[in-house]
């Protein structure tokens, strides 16, 4: 199995979720982030003691950025070619087979990959294993 080059670790300037206001105190307002808009709005206008707003600062490391835990880069693959440019990238990213792809051509392409050096992520979806009788 292909290792990649460079195993850096992920630094989270902020690991909690950014919260909507007031979603804790509404069932009607949900915690997905939205920001706030109002004239009078004291999350908006960063009043000291009130949660922080989500800003440019708190973005990932260029790179780190994009990185999966496997230690690659992810690059979707709808059939050969795309395998292809992989060839030279392959200790930096990884295949994925692309969502609307057959059973027979990710078994070609999960073949293809093994003899290029190509990492897959998804090498084992829509794969039917036959039952012993």
């Amino acid at each position: 199995m292909v290792a990649p080059i460079h195993r850096l670790k992920k630094i989270k300037k902020h690991k909690k979720t950014f919260t909507r206001f007031q979603s804790d105190q509404f069932k009607r307002v949900a915690p997905s982030w939205r920001q706030p808009h109002g004239i009078d709005s004291r999350i908006r206008r960063k009043f000291r003691g009130n949660k922080p707003l989500p800003g440019i600062g708190y973005g990932t490391d260029k790179k780190t950025r994009f990185l999966l835990p496997n230690g690659f880069r992810k690059f979707l693959v709808t059939n050969d070619k795309d395998l292809e440019v992989l060839l030279m990238h392959n200790r930096v990213y990884c295949a994925e087979l692309a969502h609307n792809l057959s059973a027979r051509s990710r078994k070609r392409l999960v073949e293809r990959a093994t003899q290029l050096g190509v990492r897959v992520t998804n090498a084992n979806a829509r794969v039917r294993t036959e039952e012993k009788k």
